[in-house]
């Protein structure tokens, strides 16, 4: 018997260009996913959907995007 294992986590370095950041898994409800910010001296602060982020892709395969309502210059987390 084996294990597989799939991601579930994706890492970005965000620019105050980019919006829109592409996650690589299933997720079966836009809450499935947790958002955060970290910025230069490492603090993390979790945004709140609809707020800061949409989410589209919920039940494909391949994943979706996470899109922010205002681009982020921080390392963006989804996962």
């Amino acid at each position: 018997m084996s294990i597989s294992t799939t991601a579930n986590r994706n890492n970005f370095t965000g620019t105050s260009l980019v919006a829109v950041y592409a996650y690589t898994f299933k997720i079966l409800d836009d809450d499935d996913l947790r958002v955060t910010v970290r910025d230069t001296a490492g603090a993390e602060t979790t945004l709140t959907k609809t707020t800061h982020y949409t989410v589209s892709g919920v039940n494909v395969v391949g994943g979706g995007n996470v899109t922010l309502t205002t681009a982020a210059p921080h390392n963006l987390k989804d996962g």
